[in-house]
């Protein structure tokens, strides 16, 4: 509800102001061009680190499909087992997709997000009835100490709000903005609930923070998961790194810019650097945690709301619609916070 809030908050303020087109630009009116470059960093990193846990999720699951397969030198001696394999698979899967500068394809084939989740969630119910049943299988409903990882994975479910600007802009019927904008957080709100209490009820406080993770694989029905969600990361990565790969363009001198050979080495450069990353830092947990204190509770608490209150001069009087602003704001304080420290906490533990 706080997130479709503060996208509302962002349609209001680009109809104070007409001229702006982008989230970016947004930012900048508010609060200056020094404003702009940070928000430019933040939600690159953001782009830069999600992409990186899909290469995570895809090596965890492979594993989970083929826990045996490694690399082996010709002698018979392992070189590379367990998940680190399939990393390097990983990579070389998505290399294809990055050496494209044309991404209408992938563009088309990610539109099935929608449908892969729900063929997901179908997946999971068909193996809960077959095979696992719903019933709790032990641990605590009401954990104290994981609410600030919970809210931290919560939260990056809707990391959605830096797109949300192009997308009003381009709509032909703008006035819909607002119903599509509910519709589509009410079914991101659906999808996640629903697989929270499945995951529960079918393996209560042993559920991982992939639920594919848990599935047998001997199910037909697990299967059909676990290669729905192999498919998402391949098509989806070359989609995240693009914006990330045009800013890093957009600073290089003038006369390396458009060049189809430098844009294919800077996209070749963060293939290289999320295989390193997914290769030494398999924490998907930890991960999605900092990206959701930090990055997500930015982009979608914190400056919407005060870009609201500062283009729209909000702050002159109080009001109903004030208060519950500024309420979002301190609530995304403190689930940063929280949620940073955990993550922390985490890391280091591990």
């Amino acid at each position: 509800m706080m997130t479709c809030y503060t996208g509302m908050l962002l349609k209001a303020c680009m109809d104070a102001n007409p001229s702006l087109t982008t989230y970016l630009d947004i930012v900048e009116r508010a609060f200056g061009n020094k404003w702009r470059i940070i928000a430019s960093v933040f939600l690159n990193t953001e782009l830069y680190l999600v992409a990186l846990s899909l290469m995570i999720v895809e090596s965890e699951n492979l594993h989970k499909l083929f826990p045996t397969f490694s690399i082996k030198h010709g002698g018979g001696a392992t070189i590379i087992s367990g998940r680190k394999t399939f990393v390097l698979i990983t990579a070389c899967i998505t290399l294809p997709t990055m050496l494209l500068t044309d991404l209408s394809i992938l563009s088309y084939v990610s539109v099935m997000g929608v449908l892969s989740s729900l063929l997901i969630v179908g997946s999971l119910i068909s193996i809960g009835i077959s095979k696992v049943g719903f019933h709790t299988q032990g641990g605590q409903l009401w954990n104290m100490s994981g609410i600030p990882t919970a809210m931290s994975f919560y939260i990056f479910c809707f990391a959605s709000h830096s797109v949300l600007p192009s997308i009003y802009v381009s709509m032909r019927h703008r006035q819909q903005f607002i119903t599509v904008l509910m519709i589509s957080f009410l079914l991101t709100t659906t999808t996640c609930l629903v697989i929270a209490v499945i995951g529960y009820l079918m393996y209560g406080g042993g559920v991982q923070s992939q639920i594919t993770l848990n599935l047998p694989t001997s199910e037909a029905g697990a299967k059909v998961a676990i290669y729905t969600l192999l498919l998402i990361p391949i098509t989806r990565f070359a989609l995240l790194v693009t914006p990330v790969a045009s800013s890093i363009e957009g600073h290089l001198p003038q006369k390396y810019q458009n060049r189809s050979l430098i844009q294919r080495a800077v996209r070749l450069v963060i293939l290289a650097s999320s295989t390193l990353l997914a290769y030494f830092f398999p924490y998907f947990e930890t991960l999605v945690g900092i990206l959701g204190s930090i990055f997500i509770v930015l982009a979608s608490f914190l400056l919407p709301c005060a870009c609201y209150i500062k283009l729209t001069h909000s702050f002159s009087a109080w009001s109903c619609k004030l208060v519950a602003t500024l309420a979002i704001m301190v609530f995304g304080v403190l689930a940063g916070v929280l949620g940073t420290y955990t993550a922390i906490v985490d890391l280091v533990n591990h």
